[in-house]
């Protein structure tokens, strides 16, 4: 569904993403791993719109989107879910829905993907807990309806409990078909065990990949050396 080919991306001088080929596979998941300053948040900003390239490519379904805004590409069907776990603190967890859809039968529908905000509705988001917000981030993003969901560190700082619940909610989604799902993650058995087809990424290139799956665990980590 979404396709670098050979995108060197970078901030003002400094190149940080070098000659990347990268495809997504439609109705399925990839996953892109590497350490702390490898690039992969740059690439991700690089797919949604959020920084130009150098040189390459971005296509999705086959169309170049290289020069679309991030706006139309997310009304092409790409929602991304950027690090950190975002909210409006200030905001009821329904208010932050609302922003998005106060269309009530849309938000029931994407708080049964994440039931643990139903007796949240009328509590700050500031106040949720880190999991908690991470549900509330990828079910805001999910009330705009997209094709593919780009997320950022889904895991980071968040209880083992909340990381299995959002792994199987990447897997519902998937296994439904007419959906895609790009992650950039550290945590590498979360990551292999839902994707199609990781990546592994060094300094700003791709040094691995293959197909995913608990098979692969083993590989990616002693690519990566954790």
């Amino acid at each position: 569904m979404l396709e670098l080919v050979g995108v060197t991306a970078g901030y003002g001088r400094s190149k940080v993403l070098f000659d990347v080929d990268l495809i997504v596979p439609k109705d399925g998941a990839a996953s892109i791993m590497g350490l702390n300053g490898a690039g992969k948040t740059t690439l991700l900003r690089v797919a949604v719109g959020l920084l130009p390239v150098i040189s390459g490519k971005v296509l999705l379904d086959g169309v170049d989107i290289t020069s679309m805004r991030p706006n139309r590409r997310v009304q092409q069907g790409l929602g991304y879910v950027p690090q950190g776990q975002l909210c409006f603190p200030q905001m009821t967890t329904l208010e932050n829905l609302q922003l998005v859809s106060p269309v009530q039968s849309d938000i029931d529908e994407v708080v049964d993907i994440f039931p643990a905000l139903r007796d949240l509705m009328s509590r700050p988001a500031g106040l949720l807990s880190g999991g908690q917000r991470q549900q509330l981030a990828i079910a805001r993003t999910l009330l705009g309806k997209p094709r593919m969901l780009i997320l950022d560190e889904p895991t980071e700082g968040i209880q083992p409990n909340v990381v299995a619940e959002i792994e199987q909610v990447i897997v519902d989604l998937t296994e439904r078909g007419d959906f895609t799902v790009l992650l950039v993650e550290q945590h590498v058995g979360f990551a292999v065990r839902i994707s199609d087809r990781y990546y592994t990424l060094e300094s700003g290139r791709i040094t691995g990949s293959g197909a995913g799956g608990e098979d692969a665990i083993d590989a990616v980590r002693a690519s990566m050396a954790v």
